[in-house]
């Protein structure tokens, strides 16, 4: 096995790409419903259609990209390109997103699912070969854990940041939908930089354990439909994706209408995240000791403790903050170990069927993350319509509260315990040093 040590400027190097991602994807799914309902004036259930509609359609991007990274050949390798050809799009379709012209309904909507289309597409190829880069720094599972753990650091800093700023900035520029625009230029700016910076610290290291040429899509598809670990963690990430883009959508209405106070929403969010950042930094003994999978279940574990608390007292801010912080805590492992697993499901999918595709095998996790959060906030538009949500309201009804409530207390456990039965299922963490073994020696040969 690689026993390569890296470095902590390329650790860091690596992370804040995903800091570049959330500060336009976590926009997206924290501001986006509201941005539409309250700011555009759509229909909460045009925009969970919306929502849903885009992301599906966008999965045959991710295997598009997938394929395209499998076949890169280039002086900077195979997935490090990328981040340079499409970090200036990426932060242009993000200012593109929260730009509000101004059109009749029908226009509206149309520039709407233009605009949300052009971002998932962008973030299909920048996201799918950052993901990529992960397996091919390094092949030592720890390792590929801390580059997970600097990943969901910068990652969740850049969330608070977004969660905890956003909301000020746009009031700076006066509101509204110069506000909101000004705002994501900003936002825009920032994540360009840190994808070119992504690029220049990062080195791609791993080769295929036997020379191969390009592998035409048939075959590469039917070796990883063959991959039984890399189904179970896709469907993994579509239900951990769903869970938490319900939670950073429904912030903002549970903290209006729950608790009262809609600048609520800040403290919610700093809770939600700030624990994740420090469990960030402790955690990676845990996973050595424990390992990826059981690391994992420990945590679904402690988020269903911390839902189940909320229960106790659903309008009352010290309740609702204890529990929080118990949740965050248990999303700690999950954050850390999920894209790890990933990686060593192109390990696993070489060692059985004799092809290495990461390209394929990342594309199919981005249209976990996409599917995960296009369904979430579908759900949410879904729910607000079911309960007769009508946007912009000083007050709603009994049954809009109702599903306010569902979707922050109970809809959480129901997809951690679903989490749970996947992960027990899978067991690639016993079996994968000695199927590293293997591909070493056939390096060797």
């Amino acid at each position: 096995m690689e026993q390569t040590k890296l470095s902590f400027s390329e650790k860091l190097g690596y992370g804040v790409g995903d800091m570049a991602s959330n500060l336009i994807w976590t926009s997206a799914a924290t501001f986006l419903t509201f941005f539409y309902t309250d700011i555009v004036g759509f229909s909460a259930a045009a925009v969970g259609t919306l929502l849903l509609i885009a992301r599906f359609f966008d999965a045959f991007v991710d295997i598009g990209v997938g394929v395209l990274v499998d076949k890169t050949r280039s002086k900077h390798g195979k997935a490090r390109p990328w981040l340079l050809w499409l970090a200036i799009p990426f932060g242009l379709s993000g200012v593109l997103l929260f730009t509000a012209p101004d059109l009749s309904t029908t226009g509206s909507l149309i520039y709407a699912y233009v605009t949300y289309l052009i971002l998932n597409i962008i973030y299909s190829g920048a996201n799918v070969p950052y993901g990529v880069l992960n397996s091919l720094i390094t092949q030592d599972p720890y390792e590929r854990s801390l580059l997970n753990i600097f990943r969901m650091l910068m990652a969740i800093f850049g969330a608070v940041l977004v969660s905890t700023m956003t909301v000020p900035i746009v009031n700076a520029f006066g509101g509204g939908k110069q506000g909101w625009m000004m705002t994501f230029t900003i936002y825009g700016a920032i994540a360009a930089v840190l994808f070119l910076i992504t690029f220049r610290a990062t080195k791609e290291r791993v080769k295929p354990a036997v020379a191969q040429n390009t592998v035409p899509l048939s075959g590469s598809l039917k070796a990883l439909f063959r991959n039984k670990y890399w189904a179970l963690l896709v469907v993994f990430m579509i239900l951990s994706f769903i869970m938490t883009s319900v939670n950073t959508a429904v912030n903002i209405y549970y903290a209006q209408y729950i608790l009262g106070n809609a600048e609520l929403m800040s403290v919610l969010g700093v809770i939600s995240f700030i624990p994740l950042l420090i469990g960030l930094l402790f955690v990676a003994p845990i996973i050595k000791r424990f390992g990826n999978r059981n690391s994992s279940l420990l945590g679904l574990a402690i988020t269903i403790l911390g839902a189940t608390i909320t229960v106790i007292d659903p309008t009352s801010i010290k309740i609702v903050i204890i529990a929080s912080v118990i949740k965050s805590l248990g999303g700690v492992p999950l954050a850390a170990t999920m894209y790890a697993m990933l990686a060593d499901t192109v390990d696993y999918g070489e060692w059985k069927t004799g092809m290495r595709t990461e390209g394929l095998i990342y594309s199919a996790g981005s249209f976990g993350s996409k599917a995960g959060s296009g369904l979430g906030a579908a759900i949410v538009g879904w729910m607000l319509a079911f309960g007769g949500y009508v946007g912009g309201q000083e007050h709603i009804s009994e049954s809009a509260r109702s599903s306010i409530l569902f979707m922050y207390i109970y809809l959480p456990m129901i997809i951690s315990a679903l989490m749970v039965v996947i992960l027990y299922f899978y067991k690639l963490d016993k079996q994968f040093p000695q199927i590293v073994k293997e591909l070493e020696a056939a390096k060797n040969r």
